[in-house]
């Protein structure tokens, strides 16, 4: 069997691997870049200083998969597909056009940056950040001496992030989004306005609850427009946010109401000789118990597996996800797994919840090494299942999120939590630890 894997990103890559390591099928691996296998979620550490460099980001490199058997063709970009004859066309850096039959179909493209179209948007030095090369060009815009304040748009996960590498590079940052806090996707108020208040200490100027109008310089960027004001600024990076790229496929394969494609538990399409994995799929949410769209690159990774294996013969249905995630800025820390409150409420859960907080160790124990906890559970009121938890900490607690993860996926109760055996020994945590005493919380 040949099959064709359009996309070396993470989901790309791991069905890749999967399909070398256990059949004699032949692969071909397309990408339109230069380079496969970034962490783009390590762009920000680079950027920011806080590693030495991005070589440590690539995790692995074409010679691995050619000595497997498969045939890379890097930049080369996919222009079509013909579903019915089943082959991709595709044209070289060269421009040279060629086309690979296949067999079986994997659809890894990803996603797009949300690029509104604001005057002014074609101005230099104005950024986004996905690719390994974006990154690049920021970095070294970034090193500009004339480059005083940035303005990052967006205040997700890659925006505060970035935010913070512009910080310790000693610029004047202006955090903007159109919500009303920071990581407002993930977290409710309680948990988001910590993290908005540790960007303040450090010298982040955050204006939320603003929408961004335009953009305005004389062949550069000089100055940023909202609906609320003018900010004079000298490079703006957009991390507004990201949607699924289904352009290949989009006229031929069904799609969720996000324009993302709609897959099986296996990872199939709507045709059944084509496999979608990553952040061009859909996924099924375990909190929700219905189908999602949650891009996180462990999702990716996961489908990946999923995909490939399935290809390679095996029988094998995606567990489902919790959409868990963590960040960790100028030290502190916040890692949730599922839905929030207010996230809740969007998708139509009735839930309910509990609040806690503590130090994660006794107070006996050195200050150094012991800081408080917060703690939210998320439990759906009829059935009482844990749908959602958030901790908040500058300790390191984001093990914690697995459990909670597992939780989800296994329909835990609230209740059932209330008595589960969580052991404590005075160097780890407290006898009556946080998650314990916040699950005793639930009427």
């Amino acid at each position: 069997m040949k099959v064709v894997i359009v996309g070396t990103n993470h989901a790309g890559i791991h069905a890749a691997n999967t399909i070398l390591d256990n059949t004699d099928d032949e692969v071909v691996m397309i990408d339109r870049n230069s380079n496969l296998s970034y962490l783009g979620c390590g762009t920000a550490l680079w950027v920011g200083r806080q590693i030495d460099g991005y070589e440590g980001l690539f995790y692995t490199k074409r010679e691995d998969f050619e000595a497997k058997g498969a045939r890379i063709l890097m930049e080369t970009a996919v222009d079509s597909i013909d579903f019915d004859k089943k082959i991709v066309h595709a044209v070289t850096k060269d421009g040279q056009a060629i086309e690979e039959s296949y067999d079986k179909l994997v659809l890894a493209t990803g996603s797009k940056p949300i690029a509104p179209n604001l005057p002014g948007k074609d101005l230099e030095g104005i950024h986004f950040l996905k690719l390994f090369q974006e990154g690049q060009a920021v970095d070294q815009d970034m090193a500009r001496e004339e480059v005083k304040t940035v303005a990052v748009l967006g205040a997700g996960y890659i925006g505060v992030e970035i935010a913070e590498a512009a910080a310790r590079r000693g610029k004047k940052v202006i955090l903007l989004d159109a919500m009303d806090t920071s990581l407002s996707n993930y977290y409710d108020p309680e948990f988001a306005t910590l993290m908005d208040e540790n960007l303040r200490a450090h010298g982040i100027q955050t204006q939320f609850g603003e929408m961004a109008q335009g953009y305005e310089g004389e062949g550069r960027v000089e100055a940023l427009v909202t609906d609320k004001g003018r900010y004079e600024v000298d490079m703006v990076i957009n991390a507004i946010g990201f949607g699924p790229n289904n352009d290949l496929g989009k006229d031929h394969l069904e799609l969720f109401t996000n324009g993302a494609y709609l897959v099986n538990r296996r990872q199939q399409t709507s045709d059944p000789d084509v496999y979608a994995v990553g952040d061009c799929a859909t996924v099924y949410s375990n909190a929700l118990q219905d189908t999602a769209y949650i891009a996180l690159a462990s999702n990716a990774v996961r489908s990946g597996l999923v995909a490939g294996f399935n290809l390679a013969g095996q029988d094998v249905e995606h567990v489902g996800v919790q959409g868990s995630n963590g960040i960790s800025i100028f030290e502190q820390k916040l890692v949730s797994t599922g839905y929030s409150v207010k996230s809740a409420a969007r998708f139509g859960l009735d839930v309910d919840y509990v609040d806690f907080e503590d130090k994660q160790k006794y107070p006996f124990m050195p200050e150094d090494e012991n800081a408080p906890v917060k703690i939210r559970i998320v439990f759906e009121k009829g059935s009482r299942r844990i749908v959602g938890a958030q901790l908040a900490s500058t300790y390191d607690m984001s093990a914690t999120i697995h459990m909670f993860s597992l939780a989800i996926q296994q329909k835990v109760t609230i209740d059932t939590l209330k008595l589960t055996d969580f052991f404590f020994l005075p160097h780890f945590n407290q006898a009556h630890n946080y998650i314990t005493m916040a699950a005793l919380q639930a009427k």
